[in-house]
Parts: structure tokens; C-alpha cells; sequence
């Protein structure tokens, strides 16, 4: 079972969250799909973790959130089952781990507690939309505390336990940088400056052949030897042109096709003809060009690092959660 801050508690805590969000009202009038419909046919709890009762309450809330969410409209029909089965297997995964966790004392739990209402607050406009946004998910501010404080309690263990625990050695580091060399690898990259003589979407014939004289016009002076900087200081539409028109390294993907494979296709110092895009006329100077490189392992240490020791963390709390799952009583009673 992945830990990925999805549990229960994270779950209905983002929800309210959403609904601060300028597509929560256009969210709420869409018809809820089957897999959330309010139903009274959930057992009272839908199941028990050592004792501990999950509410039917509960998971209708978790419902409610996940109506609200991307994935609801992606649940085909006949399905609703295997979404009240997947959220309830969350809420158990959840409690579980809270179960483990809050035998780690928590430093400052109240404040922590209140620095995240506070921040959650600010992503409404009004304390009455907050509130609001509470409402909706059926929810008191009592209740969204509690939420938080088991969250707060299992972020907690999780720094405090697990993660110091989880030690990436340079031979691992190594081992992983060696066997994905293709994650490592710069591809080729160019460095241009250009001079932009934009054109809007609404440019008629005659702003058209205006910005093409003038493009042509600039042209021929960078020909002559004027200075392409200066020129383009002077003359271009693009933010760059306080650099002189410089765009620093980019490589294939990062430009529209037009100015990517005109400058792909040069070499350094060349000057190309007017190239035209979406953006209007360009006059394009190609300063520098790196082919495809493996980059050094030094330099990628630190984020392979990081990387390796999420992993371990992720495993780790997957294996705490089956450890925890082999000792407990749970008992599921939705069918």
C-alpha cells in the first residue's frame, strides 16, 4: 500500500482545500457520479482497525472528496464498488499508520496544528467561504483539526522514525547513475540571440508587410556589420532584447518548430534569413552549440541523492504499513 500523502486525513484535507480554488463552484453543480452518490445502504461502521471503528459518516466523506477530483470522471460505469473498496482500503492504510505513529511524541503539536489551519484559511477569500468550503465537505472545524492533528502526528513519525533510518551509500549512488545513463544525458542544446519584430493575431495585410520591411531592413544592416545586440536592444519585441536578444541554451522541444529547426540547423555565427512564427518575424544569430553529453556524475550526486533516499523512505513506510497490517485486527464489513 503506497503512502503518498493520499491517506484518508490528507484526502478530505485537500478537498477542502480545492473548493478555495476557482473551479470548486464549477465542480459542485456537476452531477456526482454513481461511485459517490450519497447512499444509506453503507454499513454502520464499514469496518474496524484494532478495535477502532472507521464510521460510514467517514467514508462518505472521503466520497465526497473524491467526487470533486479529476478521477471521479474517469470511474467507468459498474465501477462504484471498486471506488468505495480503493478509499476505504486509504482510510484503513490511514488509521494504521496513526495507530503506529502517535507513540511518537510530536513537538509543538498545537501550533503545528494551527500554522496548518491558518495556511489552509488563506486559500479562501473570505472566512465565510472557508467556511463554506467546510460545509460542503461536511465537515466542522473541530472535525478538520482532528484531521490535521492525525496528519501532523504521521508526518511526524515519519521524520522523526523513518527517515533518519534511510542512508544512501556513494556505492549506490554510483550503481544507479551507472545503469541509467540515458536519464543522465544533456542532449544537444544551441545558444541564439534573435531580433523579433512581433505580429498579433489581428495583424492585418498592411501591419504584415509593414514588420516584413522592417525585419528585412534589419537584416540587411546585421549583414553589413551593424551590431546584432545593439540592433536588437533597439528593435526587437522580446523581453531578451535587454540581453541583447541573448535566449541562452535551449535544446529541441523548448522553441516553436520554426526557430527550433532553423537553429538547430546552424552553426555558430551564422546568421539566419527571416524566419517567420506565431510570434511574427525573426532574425536569428546562433552563438554556441553543445552536442549530447553524459553529464557528470559530481554533478549529479546530490539529486541522485535525494532521489534513492525517497525511494527508501517510500519502502519503508510501505513496509512499517504491512508490518503493521500482519499484527492488527481489521475487520471490513462493506460488502
Amino acid at each position: 500500500m503506497m503512502f503518498n500523502r493520499c491517506l484518508t486525513i490528507a484526502v478530505l484535507a485537500a478537498a477542502v482545500a480545492m473548493l478555495g480554488s476557482a473551479d470548486a463552484g464549477a465542480a459542485e453543480k456537476k452531477p456526482a457520479p454513481a461511485a459517490v452518490e450519497k447512499t444509506n445502504s453503507l454499513p454502520d461502521p464499514v469496518a474496524r482497525v484494532n478495535g477502532v471503528a472507521i464510521p460510514a459518516a467517514d467514508l462518505q466523506k472521503a466520497l465526497n472528496a473524491f467526487s470533486k477530483s479529476p478521477s471521479a470522471a474517469q470511474v467507468p460505469p459498474g465501477k462504484e464498488k471498486e471506488v468505495q473498496q480503493f478509499l476505504l482500503n486509504q482510510m484503513l492504510g490511514g488509521e494504521l499508520m496513526y495507530q503506529v505513529a502517535k507513540a511518537t511524541p510530536v513537538k509543538d503539536l498545537d501550533k503545528k496544528i494551527d500554522d496548518a489551519v491558518t495556511k489552509l484559511k488563506a486559500r479562501f477569500k473570505t472566512n465565510d467561504e472557508y467556511l463554506q468550503g467546510l460545509k460542503e465537505q461536511g465537515l466542522s472545524e473541530k472535525d478538520l483539526r482532528e484531521l490535521i492533528r492525525r496528519n501532523v502526528i504521521i508526518e511526524n513519525h515519519i521524520e522523526q522514525v523513518i527517515v533518519p533510518k534511510q542512508v544512501v551509500t556513494d556505492a549506490e549512488m554510483k550503481e544507479f547513475y551507472d545503469k541509467n545513463p540515458e536519464t543522465f544525458t544533456q542532449p544537444e542544446q544551441v545558444r541564439a540571440s534573435h531580433i523579433l519584430i512581433t505580429l498579433d493575431a489581428k495583424a492585418t495585410d498592411a501591419d504584415k508587410k509593414k514588420a516584413k520591411e522592417k525585419i528585412e531592413d534589419l537584416l540587411k544592416q546585421v549583414k553589413a556589420g551593424a551590431d546584432f545586440a545593439k540592433l536588437a536592444q533597439e528593435n526587437s519585441g522580446c523581453p531578451s532584447s535587454k540581453q541583447g536578444g541573448d535566449l541562452g541554451y535551449f535544446g529541441k522541444g523548448q522553441m516553436v518548430k520554426p526557430f527550433e529547426e532553423t537553429a538547430f540547423a546552424m552553426k555558430p555565427g551564422d546568421v539566419s534569413g527571416v524566419v517567420e512564427t506565431q510570434f511574427g518575424y525573426h532574425i536569428i544569430k546562433l552563438t554556441e552549440k553543445k552536442a549530447a553529453a553524459k553529464v557528470a556524475f559530481d554533478e549529479v550526486k546530490a539529486k541522485i541523492a535525494d532521489s534513492l533516499k525517497r525511494k527508501k523512505v517510500t519502502e519503508a513506510i510501505n513496509a512499517t504499513l504491512e508490518d503493521a497490517k500482519k499484527k492488527a485486527k481489521i475487520e471490513v464489513f462493506l460488502k
